[in-house]
């Protein structure tokens, strides 16, 4: 499946139109469904549908359903199976999440119908208490160590020089694991903010021997309240943004104790949450 497609268009500049081609990130639906029960008595739901980039779709499905507290961990699916059939105005993508037979999945959560745009993460939720799907006692986060505030600074350029889709569209977003010394472990990338940290998520998973919590999620835009809380689910301590955090995000990093950085640029950023776990050179007390 392609990620980008070309497209004629008119480029304006100086008032003279030209006709040229730009590239363009593809957007398409992607249909989750889930499967679970007894050999004899096994039901499918269909659990969310996402408007996503084509690609990592097995990571995306994988990582939603963690993040949704639908499951708890990677080895209660028993296989996760991807088909592709067409319609008469576009073409839908199905994937099929089965599950193994003695697991019973968290779907207190979708007695709403998710349905998740690339914009704005899963809507139809009626409240926040509906949204926050963290079990309190899962994780909260100590001092476990202190980073080094200027590595947050090389942050930026090393995502942007791996995002090979968006430097070809400019029009993606993307979310990237780090380690505490600052070195790129993973990244992910889709039309959509909630979309690539899920992807992104459902990779580190699969991945039995990674750990989160020593490592720092950088999102590619502004930190919104569901990131934070994908974030939390997935037992990573450290959030950097490059955009703005919402006032929800910060009060849910500071109840988890996340340390949370936002409009992280090449000489500045600043620290909403959780300054305790970032030294900065400049001062002679650390925070």
């Amino acid at each position: 499946m392609n990620s980008s497609i070309h497209t004629p268009i008119v480029k304006v500049r100086d008032s003279h139109p030209t006709e040229t081609e730009d590239i363009i990130a593809v957007e398409e639906p992607l249909e989750i469904i889930l499967e679970s029960g007894s050999h004899n008595d096994r039901t499918s739901r269909n659990l969310a549908v996402t408007m996503r980039t084509p690609g990592n779709d097995v990571e995306l499905a994988l990582g939603f359903i963690f993040t949704e507290g639908i499951i708890n961990r990677y080895d209660e699916v028993n296989k996760i199976e991807h088909d592709t059939t067409s319609c008469t105005e576009d073409k839908q993508n199905r994937i099929l999440v089965s599950l193994h037979e003695h697991i019973v999945p968290n779907l207190s959560n979708t007695e709403r119908n998710f349905y998740t745009t690339s914009s704005c993460g899963v809507c139809g939720k009626a409240s926040i208490n509906a949204i926050r799907t963290i079990n309190t006692s899962r994780h909260h986060f100590t001092n476990e160590g202190q980073i080094d505030g200027d590595i947050f600074l090389g942050l930026p350029n090393m995502l942007l020089n791996q995002q090979k889709i968006f430097a070809e569209t400019g029009g993606l977003h993307s979310s990237a694991i780090f380690n505490h010394h600052g070195e790129l472990l993973l990244l992910r990338e889709d039309v959509g903010r909630h979309n690539a940290l899920d992807k992104l998520i459902g990779s580190c998973l699969a991945q039995k021997d990674f750990y989160f919590e020593h490592s720092i999620l950088l999102l590619s835009g502004r930190a919104s309240f569901e990131l934070i809380q994908k974030a939390v689910m997935a037992g990573i301590s450290v959030v950097a943004a490059i955009g703005a955090p919402s006032s929800l995000a910060v009060s849910l990093a500071k109840e988890f104790g996340i340390s949370l950085v936002g409009f992280l640029r090449s000489n500045r950023f600043n620290i909403y949450a959780g300054e305790q776990r970032i030294k900065i050179k400049s001062h002679e007390n650390s925070y």
